[in-house]
């Protein structure tokens, strides 16, 4: 595992969590509540959820183009 800190995961999953670049906040005190492993776990179903996210949506934006045409 590489040596990453927990204010480091913090600001990944922000970034991860924002859909068009804009700062989200997370409460400091989760910095205190996950344990790092969580943290990691966290950031990796982000990083999964955004990178399938297209195959989620094309279908329905699909459908929603045949309708429209």
């Amino acid at each position: 595992m590489e040596d990453i800190t927990k204010e480091e995961l913090i600001e990944e999953i922000k970034a991860l969590i924002s859909c068009d670049g804009s700062t989200t906040d997370i409460n400091p005190n989760y910095l205190e509540y996950f344990e790092l492993e969580e943290l990691i776990s966290i950031k990796d179903q982000l990083v999964y959820k955004k990178t399938n996210q297209k195959d989620h949506l094309e279908p329905f934006l699909d459908d929603i183009f045949k309708s429209c045409s």
